[in-house]
């Protein structure tokens, strides 16, 4: 029995959410496990090059099995119309009204939330966290005060590209603060406590590097100015070895591939831990060290009244 799992992500205007992806996997992989020939339709969009709706069409499925999202709208209805022949079956779907056509062409619903029916837990649970590092993703703007000399578009354009293909999970970070925003931390201590909830910081933002090592994780650092700005200085402050400039990434892409390799290391991982216990406050003493210099002597008190 040839078997086809399709879902909302098959379609090529539809939306390729964690939680429909792994639906469909989960669904995929029971089947196959159990002995059954089985196809996966995904979308040209979000995974090019694979069995595609259209393509499936032109083959002979005995059941089309349509996983996880609502079962509602044309391109829900349209399984029916391509898939005329197999035995129609939707499972882990809400179900918005049970006489909607995008429902009622199923020949059997198994659903996870629909009226008159209790809920039941949503097959994206059977899917576990891969083995990947949490890498937080810090990138500045433009920065104006370099002049020609900064290529922070180039080198942004080049290390967005070079992440969609590194096996980890990304969190993009904004050092910006702003206490009336959810999507901000308000203070820099809850910036720092984020960062350091990563494996590890890519970052083309001075302070990216700076909070990144001040909590012990290693950080890829990119100074996107040509011959090195701040970033690479202050990696030198710190004897970080992990930095590139930017015409070092621009020249040679493998360069990054070599940065990631160490600090995801146990090397990189031990190097930053010292760091942070042995850095952090050199340069707070030495501006204690100025203000004791600069302060008026303070006349010693006199005698008597």
């Amino acid at each position: 029995m040839r078997v086809l799992v399709l879902g909302w992500a098959s379609f090529l205007h539809g939306e390729a959410t964690a939680g429909d992806v792994a639906a469909a996997e989960a669904v995929a992989g029971a089947a196959a496990s159990a002995g059954f020939r089985c196809d996966v339709a995904w979308s040209p969009g979000f995974r090019p090059g694979e069995l595609t709706v259209a393509e499936a069409a032109r083959r002979d499925y005995d059941v089309v099995v349509f996983a996880c999202g609502p079962l509602h709208g044309a391109q829900v209805r349209e399984v029916h119309r391509l898939f005329p022949r197999a035995r129609r079956i939707a499972v882990g779907a809400s179900v918005l009204d049970w006489s909607d056509p995008a429902v009622t062409g199923f020949h059997r619903v198994l659903p996870r939330d629909a009226p008159g029916s209790l809920p039941v837990v949503d097959l994206a649970a059977e899917v576990g966290p891969a083995e990947v590092p949490v890498a937080g993703i810090v990138l500045a703007g433009g920065q104006p005060e370099y002049g020609g000399r900064g290529r922070h578009e180039d080198v942004h354009r080049v290390l967005r590209s070079w992440l969609a293909g590194v096996a980890c999970a990304p969190v993009e970070l904004d050092t910006r603060l702003d206490p009336g925003s959810w999507r901000h931390c308000g203070t820099p201590e809850r910036f720092a406590a984020l960062v350091a909830r990563t494996d590890v910081v890519v970052t083309t933002r001075l302070h990216g590097l700076v909070f990144a090592l001040g909590a012990g994780v290693p950080a890829l650092a990119v100074d996107p100015v040509r011959g090195g700005g701040k970033v690479a200085a202050q990696a030198a402050a710190w004897g970080w070895p992990a930095v590139a400039v930017a015409e070092e990434v621009l020249a040679d892409g493998g360069v990054l591939d070599a940065r990631w390799a160490w600090c995801t290391s146990a090397d990189g991982a031990r190097r930053a831990g010292e760091l942070a216990t042995g850095v952090r406050r050199a340069g707070i003493a030495a501006v204690l060290d100025e203000l004791r210099a600069a302060a008026p002597a303070v006349p010693a008190p006199s005698a008597g009244r």
